[in-house]
């Protein structure tokens, strides 16, 4: 499908939205706007699909009350603006939006914090089932990155770019684009992506080469990876057959890390489908390797029992392997991060690390 036509797809579904309040006011009907219950008791882990999704309880924005009514006529004004900005062809950032409304004619629409109106971007996701992507709003740059064997041609508004992920880009790789979908996979030479938890492992993969000699994209996460950076990853999964390893830290937030990348995050249940990879493995530093290679850690403080604590009970990781990994955690009372591998030596993690493990795992 061409820019023009989901420019066009994501303008109709936002005007039949609004199209929605004026039929209920011309019926007599009080306006309302129907979404799920975004809260942690209306989340549901899906085991079919092994994805976070909401469950049926919904909220109603109605105006039969004064602050009902600013929010619809807050909604009204952002598909105004979105629906302008999507006819003119042009993007804006969940910053840039906050600022914008203080042009707005009307001093009830304007939002008084970015999280309100953060939050009812998702609202619209949600009821239009439009991402906001295709209605061209960006978060402020994540600066993930990818590395490795692929071809790929990526629209943009100085057209169609061919860009190679080695050749064509120096030591700190491809940029993802805030919406992912823009990129079309014209040739690839990989056998398999790992998604890199830190910038600095990243680097060190880089320099050592590990992704020539094991046909590798590398996909560098920034901590919590982006919603682009995981529409990537499962792009690349999905449309490219390629298995995906996921490279972390030895923590519990590290574990939760993982999570994201394949079951979905909770603030994202809405968009599970779209973002999650359910097939990802983990790879990252386990407890066991806290203690057969005698790392370098740091203790346990009280919110990291907590959290590990609190996994125990999230059933992305009711297995055998997590619970096994996070009572010995939780036993020996230690941490330990990616880069303390080079405790072993600067290629310790390419030479031997990395390669035992995706071999143990059937990857390589």
């Amino acid at each position: 499908m061409s820019a023009d036509n989901d420019n066009a797809d994501a303008q109709a579904k936002l005007i039949d939205l609004a199209a929605e309040f004026y039929d209920q006011f011309a019926g007599g009907q009080i306006p309302e706007m129907s979404i799920p219950t975004r809260t942690k008791s209306n989340i549901e882990y899906d085991e079919d699909s092994n994805v976070w999704v909401y469950g049926d309880r919904k909220s109603t924005r109605s105006a039969n009350s004064v602050r009902g009514a600013r929010k619809l006529l807050k909604a009204v004004y952002t598909i105004d603006f979105l629906t302008n900005q999507l006819e003119e062809d042009r993007s804006s950032t969940l910053r840039e939006l906050y600022y914008l409304s203080e042009s707005w004619d009307a001093d009830e629409a304007q939002f008084s914090t970015q999280d309100e109106s953060n939050q009812l971007i998702e609202d619209l996701e949600i009821v239009s089932e439009v991402t906001r992507e295709d209605f061209h709003m960006r978060p402020e740059e994540s600066g993930a990155k990818v590395m490795g064997p692929l071809l790929l041609r990526e629209q943009t508004n100085r057209g169609d770019r061919e860009i190679h992920c080695q050749d064509d880009v120096g030591q700190g790789g491809y940029q993802i684009p805030n919406n992912p979908d823009t990129i079309e996979f014209l040739d690839n030479d990989a056998d398999f992506v790992l998604c890199v938890e830190t910038g600095g492992m990243r680097d060190r993969l880089v320099e050592n080469g590990f992704d020539e000699e094991y046909n590798t994209i590398i996909v560098h996460l920034g901590g919590q990876p982006a919603r682009a950076t995981r529409r990537l990853t499962k792009r690349l999964h999905e449309e490219l057959d390629l298995p995906v390893t996921v490279f972390t830290d030895g923590d519990p937030w590290s574990y939760r890390i993982y999570g994201s990348v394949a079951y979905g995050s909770i603030k994202s249940a809405h968009l599970s489908d779209y973002l999650a990879t359910p097939e990802a493995k983990f790879i990252g530093i386990q407890p066991k390797d806290i203690v057969e290679y005698d790392l370098p850690t740091d203790p346990l403080s009280d919110s990291d029992k907590n959290a590990l604590e609190s996994e125990l009970e999230d059933p992305r990781y009711q297995t055998d392997y997590w619970e096994e990994q996070i009572e010995l955690q939780l036993d020996i009372e230690k941490k330990s991060e990616q880069q303390a591998l080079a405790s072993h030596g600067l290629d310790f993690v390419t030479d031997t690390y990395l390669p035992e493990r995706l071999s143990d795992m059937g990857i390589i």
